[in-house]
């Protein structure tokens, strides 16, 4: 019933993660209705440089611009490069890079182990981080996949595959957020909370 380049647009949107035919809709025609002519314009030119304009990194497979031989993380002589944060998403590295509390480098996986959706080590940039293991430079490597079934199952497959090599491996402490309630806590919370506590100073 609707135009066929409007229903092309629904259809688009609705392929996107959370975004179901309700909302595409309603996008669709919001598109149609503003005010500002070129946001369409300006849309569509957005998304075809996400593709032309944007690869991976060829070392921590975090993204950057397609203009650049390395990200600005492994291009920055200034960062430890005796320590690797491994992460699931490049969206990991944006928010551990707001804390501007680690200085080391990052690997990117893109995406986690998951059985049940058919994603195995071989799918993921596992044996690339090996790869850079094996060079000899790296002393740490920390293990900063989510807290999910997904990302511990990933976690404890890197770690038993990083135990042949002479470094140290950690994971990002897991406990109770601040300005939290004790009564509030899930029990996994509170139980990591236990086993992850330190003495006083």
């Amino acid at each position: 019933m609707l135009p066929e380049p409007i229903q092309q647009c629904i259809d688009a949107f609705s392929r996107l993660p959370g975004i179901g035919p309700k909302t595409a809709a309603r996008l669709t025609f919001f598109l149609l209705r503003t005010q500002e002519g070129d946001l369409s314009i300006k849309l569509a030119d957005a998304l075809t440089n996400l593709l032309t304009g944007t690869d991976t990194c060829p070392d921590c497979f975090n993204m950057m611009s397609s203009n650049q031989e390395r990200c600005r993380v492994c291009s920055n002589s200034e960062r430890d490069q005796g320590i690797i944060c491994v992460v699931e998403e490049p969206l990991d590295v944006a928010a551990l890079e707001r804390t501007s509390g680690y200085q080391g480098l990052y690997h990117v996986l893109h995406g986690a182990l998951s059985p049940v959706e058919g994603i195995v080590p071989e799918d993921l940039k596992i044996k690339e981080l090996l790869d850079r293991v094996q060079r000899g430079e790296i002393k740490e490597v920390i293990i900063a996949t989510n807290p999910s079934m997904e990302g511990d199952a990933t976690g404890m497959y890197m770690q038993q595959q990083l135990e042949a090599y002479d470094l140290k491996v950690t994971r990002l402490a897991r406990g109770l957020p601040m300005g939290g309630d004790l009564e509030y806590a899930d029990q996994n919370t509170l139980l990591r909370a236990l086993m992850g506590r330190q003495e006083m100073e």
